[in-house]
Formats: structure tokens, sequence, C-alpha cells
């Protein structure tokens, strides 16, 4: 068992120790329930459902509901998303069960994340697919953003399949590889993560541990930071405490000299 579902929040940063800043997107997990088990002898292959999320019953159709009969016991709400997750061996699964994020992955782990990407509508082949488009002068006017030919005359007399056309973009799914696991928060189920993902916003996002990475990055820890606070207020305090001393000693040095010049 090495993926986690989760749903993309937002882009943001973080920075290291050493000062460098990296991107990173934030994204939303929680707890993965167990909703269906599968074995060898009986389906062909091993696999676990998981179910993520929040949804009312009330939403949810009647075979949905006998189906999770099993894995809900107490919860009022069923899960929103249902993904099957191949195994490579026999693993112990009790259906109902829950398991958290942080138990699948941990900070350095190298991961793959598929998701949807964002629809782009009807695209031309230059932002489609890279086309350089036609020539720019020498009397061209309408040909700028042109395709160009799609293929031959007589023989074969037709276009082959696959083309690359103007056509609808987005909205395919997408993978990034070698990503790596920022953070983990066991408590709220915040992951972090370095780069981009792909699609929206509270878009559904598939994350796979594919192994561990060689970068390591140290960031500061809570402690840390709440000491380095603590010590910028001390020196603001005592500061002003420092700069009326000063101006006491400057003055005694002043009415010292006064003194000296009368006598």
């Amino acid at each position: 068992m090495n993926t986690v579902l989760a749903i993309k929040k937002n882009m943001s940063q973080v920075f290291t120790v050493n000062g460098r800043r990296l991107p990173a997107t934030l994204l939303q997990s929680g707890p993965q329930l167990v909703t269906q088990v599968k074995s060898q002898d009986r389906d062909g292959y091993w696999a676990v459902q998981i179910g993520f999320g929040e949804k009312r019953f009330k939403n949810t159709s009647k075979p949905i509901l006998g189906h999770l009969k099993g894995a809900l016991k107490e919860d009022k709400k069923a899960p929103r998303f249902l993904r099957e997750v191949r195994l490579d061996k026999e693993e112990s699964f009790e259906v109902g069960a829950k398991i958290k994020p942080s138990e699948l992955l941990e900070s350095g782990d190298l991961v793959k994340v598929t998701g949807v990407s964002k629809g782009k509508g009807f695209a031309g082949g230059v932002k489609r697919h890279g086309f350089a488009g036609g020539p720019k002068t020498h009397g061209q006017s309408d040909r700028h953003r042109a395709p160009g030919s799609i293929g031959q005359g007589t023989t074969p007399g037709r276009v082959y399949k696959g083309k690359k056309m103007a056509g609808r973009m987005g909205n395919e799914t997408s993978t990034i590889k070698n990503l790596v696991v920022l953070k983990v928060d066991d408590q709220t189920g915040q992951i972090t993560l370095s780069g981009v993902v792909p699609g929206g916003p509270g878009s559904l996002l598939l994350i796979k541990k594919i192994g561990k990475s060689k970068k390591q990055y140290e960031f500061p820890t809570e402690n840390a930071s709440a000491q380095q606070n603590e010590t910028e207020t001390q020196i603001e305090v005592e500061q002003p405490e420092t700069q009326i001393e000063e101006s006491k000693a400057d003055e005694t040095e002043k009415e010292e000299k006064d003194n000296a010049g009368k006598e």
C-alpha cells in the first residue's frame, strides 16, 4: 500500500534553513477508509479500494450505500471519492479500517502525482502542440499560426489517425513524477510537495510513493522560530534602555566640560 488520495489546495513556498526558497503545493488529505479488499484467489489480483472525503447519505445512491455497508459502521457520511489501488502481494487489510497519510508517507519520500489537468477548451496547433507557425515575412499575412501540411495527396488520400491538429486541449489524465514530500502533518492531514501538480484547486490527486529522494532539505522547526521571535523581542526591549544610559552618559560629560570651562 503506497498510494494516498488528496485534494489540491493551492500553491505556496517554503524556506530551508540555508534560506533557499522552494516552490511547493499544499494538498489536503485525511484518513483513507478501506471499503473493499480483493484477493488473487477470488478476483484474480490483489487490490484494496479506499475512500476519501465526505458526502451525505442523501446524496449517495443506494447501490453505493449497499457496497459501503460493511465499511460504514458508525459514520453518518459516505466517502466522496472511491479509488482502487493495486497491490504487488497480499496484505492484511480489514474493511472499515482507516489509514492515516502519515503512515504511508514521510518527509523525503519521492512520489508521482496523477490527476486531471485543467481544461483549456478548443486550441490551435501552436498553443496545443507547440507548432512554430508559418513565415512572418515575404508577404505572408494570414499563415502565422497555420498548421501547415497535414498529409500527402492521392496516396494515401486521407489524414492519418493521431495527426497533431487543432482540438480540445487539457482535461486529460496527467502524471508528474519525481516530486519530493516536504512535510506531512499528522494532525491536520496536510501534505506539502515540492513543485507543481496537475489540476485546479479542489481536484482529486493520487499520490504514489516510488522511492526516496537523494536531496535532503532541512527546514526550521517551530521551536527554533519561536526562540528567534523571543530573542528579537528581547533585543527590542533592551535597546531603548541602552540608548537612555548612553544619553545620560553624554549629558554628564557635557556638564563636566562646561564646569571645567567656567573654572
